[in-house]
């Protein structure tokens, strides 16, 4: 049996870091495209209802009918409220250039809680 030899700390440590890096870059990359998936749904739920309209005909309707269908196939996460939440987040940054990458979908969501555009931007 071969003998374990000491390795360089510093080496090991280099390695720990390129695997923790690579760990948080995977964790960033997967809530951005989260981010995206909630942005793209919100927008495609708006075309539908309104039509590009301020005012939707049958938006509640509507929300509620795809959170019933989506959730038996995808589960909780995309309920009449996450949908809703999706459709206001969209509304709230029509343009994905507007988005921060640094932000999460939690902050994204507690940002959409304040009513007040001036107040909401200074946070």
């Amino acid at each position: 049996m071969e003998e374990i030899q000491n390795t360089n700390p510093a080496f090991i440590n280099d390695m720990r870091n390129i695997i923790l890096d690579a760990r948080n870059s995977v964790v960033r990359s997967a809530e951005y495209v989260r981010m995206m998936m909630y942005w793209n749904l919100g927008e495609r739920i708006f075309v539908e209802e309104q039509g590009g309209r301020d005012r939707a005909v049958y938006g509640e309707n509507l929300l509620q009918n795809i959170a019933v269908q989506l959730e038996t196939e995808f589960g909780s996460g995309f309920s009449y409220r996450q949908l809703a939440y999706c459709r206001k987040y969209y509304r709230l940054y029509p343009s994905k250039q507007d988005l921060q990458a640094n932000l999460n979908w939690f902050q994204y969501r507690l940002l959409s809680s304040i009513d007040d555009d001036n107040k909401r931007e200074q946070v």
